[in-house]
């Protein structure tokens, strides 16, 4: 069941193991589901109990621990020696006497590396304030220090068996904003469009299958355009609204977002130039994208364009993604905003959203991206324009 080579899950391991060192950390424990997935290969929807992937400086492999009852999912989907995956009993499953962590430094303790640094990812979703206080309350002789995105920074750029799936991703993501679109009139439920893009990101293509992505279909309407993480509602779409459509296709874990505004009938006058200037900008920035930049230098061609017509956009202009879990399919390293001095390289991949919201309505017109050896492509092939869709009045049977 491996979705890449063990030749790839070695020399992710080493770049890992490179960074422990230069930043002092001799055993890792991370609970991020995606670097899970990436170090190991496992893959399950488990994450809403404690588990993790423990990697240490001097071993060969790492192990995997987690709840017992999903320690066989461990053994179908991760390339670890079968005596690499360790489980907790059902009593450390959310406890108030108990914690997996309790089990997780005791483990570490019996095999020797209780008394070394331990690296923790601090700042990320499924490590909790409990997680760290059982720890350091249970590893007396060893020292805690952050982790947080060690692993992310050796995903930022992408193997190009990634990049196949990923391709693969913006198939399937083409096929559900169209269907979306599709599925938008005048009397239809919002809920409905969104089921009808759920089945088609899970139907995937003739050829492949899709994954759950890590956001759900993002679809404000109307006023709530003015926010850009909204979801939907029961009620019905109406003459005249503007609606933002902003979903992935995601394989094997891998994602392609992409974000379009659509109108049911002629668009608001504003809504039409705005749409006309984040498309000019995104089109400028693209076009200048390349390796070598930074990404404070890619938004700052962003800046200067939307400038021309007196706009400003406060929030980043795009992200690295790529693989990942829910709630978020970001990989919380690189950003395309002011200051950012990542050096842009081959094979990197980002979420380029040039999203403008003001207080009665907005436009998102979004691009994902890979770069290349002298710019960079649009993984999606979609068209890059306002959709001004003809209503017609939805009769339910």
């Amino acid at each position: 069941m491996l979705s890449f080579t063990m030749e790839e899950y070695q020399d992710r391991l080493r770049k890992t193991k490179q960074r422990m060192e230069a930043s002092g950390i001799e055993v890792l424990l991370l609970t991020d589901p995606a670097n899970m997935n990436y170090l190991t290969g496992y893959d399950g929807w488990s994450f809403y109990v404690h588990q993790l992937v423990v990697v240490i400086i001097d071993e060969a492999q790492p192990l995997w621990i987690g709840r017992s009852q999903d320690a066989n999912g461990a053994r179908h989907t991760a390339w670890l020696h079968h005596d690499h995956i360790i489980s907790y009993p059902e009593e450390y499953v959310q406890s108030l006497s108990k914690h997996p962590m309790d089990f997780v430094a005791q483990f570490l303790t019996e095999i020797g590396q209780g008394n070394r640094v331990v690296g923790v990812e601090m700042d990320q979703y499924y490590f909790t304030a409990s997680c760290y206080q059982h720890l350091k309350q249970h590893l007396p002789l060893g020292h805690l220090k952050d982790a947080t995105n060690l692993v992310n920074w050796v995903r930022l750029i992408k193997s190009d068996q990634e990049i196949e799936y990923m391709r693969r991703a913006a198939r399937i993501v083409e096929r559900s904003m169209q269907a979306g679109m599709d599925a938008i009139q005048i009397g239809v439920r919002e809920c409905d469009v969104a089921a009808t893009i759920y089945q088609t990101q899970i139907s995937g293509t003739e050829e492949y299958g899709g994954d759950y992505p890590a956001i759900v279909p993002l679809l404000p309407s109307g006023i709530k355009t003015s926010s850009p993480h909204l979801t939907w509602t029961d009620g019905t779409y109406k003459q005249g609204e503007t609606v933002i459509l902003e979903i992935a296709g995601c394989y094997k874990r891998y994602h392609c977002p992409l974000a379009r505004t659509l109108v049911v009938g002629q668009p608001d006058p504003h809504i039409s130039e705005l749409s006309k200037i984040v498309i000019e900008g995104l089109n400028e920035t693209l076009e200048a994208t390349k390796p070598g930049m930074t990404c404070g230098e890619v938004e700052a061609v962003w800046r200067k364009s939307i400038a021309r017509h007196g706009l400003d956009k406060e929030s980043r202009l795009g992200y690295a993604m790529g693989l990942n879990y829910p709630p978020d399919w970001g990989e919380h390293t690189a950003s395309l905003r002011r200051g950012d001095t990542t050096v842009l390289q081959e094979n990197m991949t980002f979420h380029v959203i040039p999203g403008m919201w003001f207080d009665h309505f907005g436009v998102e017109i979004s691009e994902s991206i890979r770069l290349t050896k002298s710019g960079c492509e649009t993984f999606a092939e979609f068209p890059r324009e306002l959709v001004c869709k003809q209503p017609d009045i939805h009769t339910a049977s």
